[in-house]
C-alpha cells in the first residue's frame, strides 16, 4: 500500500496553496493522505526548511511547490490494481 504524506507548517503560504492540489490528486488516485506538521512532529524536522513537502512511500517527491502533472503521474503509477 502506498503512503502519501504532506509536510506543512502553520502560516506557510506555499503550503496553503499546495494542500488543496495534493488533497484533490490523492483523493482522485483513491489513496489516503497523512498531513504532518513539521513543527509538531519531531520525525519531520529534516523537512523544516523545505515545506511544503510531498512524500510518496517516505521518499521526497516535491518540495516548496507541487507540479500537479508530475504528482498525478506518480500517484497513478503507485496505485494498487483493482481486482
Amino acid at each position: 500500500m502506498s503512503s502519501v504524506t504532506f509536510v506543512t507548517r502553520a502560516g506557510c503560504s506555499l503550503c496553503e496553496q499546495a494542500r488543496p492540489v495534493v488533497e484533490r490528486l490523492v483523493r482522485q488516485a483513491g489513496l489516503s493522505l497523512t498531513v504532518a506538521d513539521v513543527d509538531a512532529d519531531a520525525g519531520m524536522r529534516e523537512w523544516s526548511d523545505h515545506v511544503p513537502v510531498v512524500l510518496l512511500d517516505g521518499a521526497e517527491h516535491s518540495r516548496w511547490w507541487v507540479d500537479e502533472q508530475a504528482l498525478r503521474d506518480a500517484l497513478r503509477s503507485r496505485r494498487q490494481p483493482t481486482l
